[in-house]
């Protein structure tokens, strides 16, 4: 047993485990992957069958890498290694007529269910822009997870889009039985059910997998929780693995006190801790036990390294967002002239919308980059869908944005009366918009007109609000309660950070102006990806991951921790576990930053540093403070004077782009200005300090 040579004591220990109930705490990078592997290559060593045996985890990347490993342990083996839903599979196949299915039963993907669902809601005359679809699913997706019981139900769904969604579940379960179909959610409440309304396949089942591993079991949900205990209370050899401190998925339905809970469900468990950490230097590692030991509800797990003591962490405090990214890309550069690559560097953040800056400061750099579990941000579809809606409030003959926002949110416009609409057009010679004339295309005609009419009075950024609140995008995705929903929300919101930051700089509300800044920025083509790339993303997507480098941005104050938390049962304590798992992502350096001032979502915000910076021993730190004489030049006062003159048409003004202008119209705040024929009329904010009034 040669594979045994390189362990540990303490992964020695859960490798050579073999009856009872056995609960491995396994800090972050501490080779919990090597030993489930090496444990099941033992158990098959030690006479037992490896039919016998069963490895759960959570995705299908960690199953393919798991089975790969035993392959080369022991290459004949017949142990089931595979996700919670290929588990369940297995058991409804070999089930399917105690289920009340046919053989031939299929497994419908998420767009298969909201298209059930969509015309549930037609067929029992609820309106599908009142009552989102995705919505439903989720609500539905909930019940089944959470196993709830009509009584349950009952009780917990008393709002009206809850007693919507639950109307829709009973008739959704009747369509599935009657179609012969299950759904993603079933192919674990099913064997669940199975197991607890018929003893016999359940003690089949507990004489097939007598020996039981679950990877991540601090991930499990209500399901997958119950799921295991019931395959596991007859023998009782259930190994578990996981760490509470790295338990980041409570929105998913998660429930990290299942590790917590472990010893009350099994009196006789062993544990076993893996401290040792096999990625990060020590400084990165006590940085992490220092902030983690803040949590109240947690296993103690206090990681060390023998990987030597490593270089201070860096922190530094920016003025605002774009000179904490271009202080990020001087650290990339120097980074590179020290022998690191692009591809060792992750940059982490706490939400999507922080992403957008971080983009257009690399692009501009010429820096490339990958974004990971996210889109280039203007190619995202709901940024492209705002654009084409600013666009064709600009130019009502933009037939490009008509055709792709004229159905977004869905209006009940399809392909042919669009077809009709061209037709009609091609044979009047004129634009598709004004070849409109009816029916529900007609409302969408008045809104862009009304949003025309709107815009000469508004600034960019006001425009934008009253898009997402006219055009229904806004109400489409606060509806449904979604991660996808609420992360495009988030990028539309964020779009307004990118109007408000033009009219600051420039004072103009110009739509053209803006939109021909943004095309520039916005061309996909000059986002070219290689293979040396610096990687974007949340530090939930970055969870399993390492660099040898590690930017945690945006260490805010109502940022990271996030606002919302604060707002939440255990919800700091939940982002304090995000915080940790960020800072052991990093194998080498390590470097945090915050900004004085932050534009998101729109908003400009002053907040104070992360309450976790505080929580890292001071000694742990190079605190860094930007040059003099960058912070003179960035630390400006507002753009905007509360000394807001007079003005009237015929005046003369100055202003620092444009140069001098005639003012030819005057609207609340915004004024009308002709300048020179190479700029032409431009609206802008009276009070912008680009702008003076230099005669009448």
């Amino acid at each position: 047993m040669r594979y045994l040579d390189n362990l540990n004591d303490n992964q020695l220990a859960a490798v050579k485990h073999l009856d009872g109930p056995c609960l491995v705490i396994a800090g972050a990078g501490s080779g919990k992957t090597k030993v489930l592997t090496t444990r099941i290559a033992y158990l098959m060593d030690q006479g037992i069958n490896s039919y016998n045996i069963l490895a759960i985890t959570f995705t299908n990347k960690a199953a393919r890498e798991m089975r790969q490993r035993l392959d080369v342990l022991q290459p004949n083996h017949q142990a089931f290694v595979g996700t919670f839903h290929s588990l369940g599979v297995r058991i409804i196949k070999e089930n399917y007529q105690t289920l009340g299915l046919e053989s031939n039963f299929t497994i419908l993907d998420s767009d298969d269910v909201t298209t059930i669902i969509r015309k549930l809601l037609k067929d029992k005359g609820y309106n599908p822009k009142e009552y989102s679809p995705s919505y439903i699913k989720n609500r539905i997706s909930f019940i089944k997870n959470e196993m709830l019981n009509d009584s349950e139900i009952d009780q917990f769904f008393t709002t009206p889009p809850e007693i919507v969604a639950k109307n829709i579940y009973y008739a959704y379960l009747e369509k599935l039985r009657i179609n012969n179909s299950v759904d993603f959610d079933d192919l674990l409440r099913l064997p669940v059910e199975l197991f607890t309304y018929h003893k016999d396949i359940l003690q089949k089942y507990q004489e097939r997998y007598k020996y039981i591993l679950i990877d991540e079991y601090q991930d499990t949900n209500e399901v997958q929780y119950r799921l295991s205990k019931l395959l596991a209370s007859k023998y009782k050899n259930v190994f578990v693995v996981g760490d509470s401190n790295q338990a980041i998925y409570a929105f998913r339905g998660s429930n990290y006190k299942n590790i917590l809970n472990f010893e009350r469900d099994y009196h006789n468990a062993e544990v076993i801790t893996l401290n040792q950490n096999y990625r990060s230097t020590e400084i990165i590692l006590n940085a992490a036990n220092s902030v983690i030991k803040n949590n109240k509800e947690r296993k103690d797990v206090e990681l060390f390294s023998n990987l030597g003591k490593g270089v201070k962490i860096k922190y530094t405090r920016a003025y605002d967002e774009k000179h904490e990214i271009k202080q990020v890309i001087e650290k990339i550069k120097q980074l590179q002239q020290e022998g690191f690559s692009y591809s060792d560097i992750g940059i982490l953040y706490r939400t999507n919308g922080q992403v957008r800056v971080v983009e257009e400061q690399l692009l501009k750099e010429n820096i490339p980059y990958k974004v990971v579990g996210s889109y280039y941000f203007y190619a995202r579809k709901e940024i492209k869908d705002l654009i084409s809606y600013l666009r064709l409030i600009l130019n009502h003959h933009d037939e490009v944005s008509l055709r792709r926002v004229i159905n977004v949110p869905k209006r009940g416009i399809g392909a042919s009366t669009l077809n009709k609409i061209e037709l009609l057009a091609a044979e009047n010679n004129i634009s598709m918009f004004d070849a409109i004339s009816k029916g529900k295309e007609l409302d969408f005609k008045n809104l862009i007109l009304d949003l025309t009419k709107e815009s000469e009075n508004l600034s960019l950024t006001e425009l934008i609000d009253l898009i997402l609140e006219k055009s229904g995008l806004k109400k489409e995705l606060e509806s449904d309660p979604s991660l996808e929903s609420e992360l495009r929300l988030e990028n539309l919101m964020e779009f307004k950070s990118i109007t408000a930051s033009f009219e600051e700089r420039t004072g103009s509300v110009n739509l053209e102006d803006f939109l021909e800044e943004i095309s520039l920025i916005a061309d996909i083509s000059e986002h070219k990806e290689s293979n040396d790339e610096v990687t974007l993303m949340t530090i939930h997507s970055a969870k399993g991951l390492e660099f040898e480098v590690v930017f945690l941005i945006g260490m805010e104050e109502n940022v990271f921790p996030h606002a919302n938390s604060l707002m939440e049962e255990n919800g700091l304590e939940e982002e304090r576990r995000l915080c940790y798992v960020g800072i052991t992502r990093a194998k080498k350096r390590l470097f945090i930053s915050n900004a004085k001032r932050r534009m998101l979502y729109g908003k400009d915000s002053m907040n104070p540093p992360s309450r976790f910076i505080k929580e890292i021993d001071s000694g742990l730190l190079d605190v860094e403070t930007p040059a003099m004489e960058e912070k003179l030049k960035i630390n400006v006062s507002s753009m905007y004077t509360d000394k807001v003159s007079v003005y009237k048409p015929g005046d003369i003004v100055m202003h620092t782009i444009y140069g001098r202008g005639v003012v030819i119209e005057v609207k609340d705040t915004i004024l009308s200005i002709a300048f020179a024929k190479n700029y032409g009329i431009k609206k802008l904010m009276k009070n912008h300090k680009s702008l003076r009034k230099i005669g009448s």
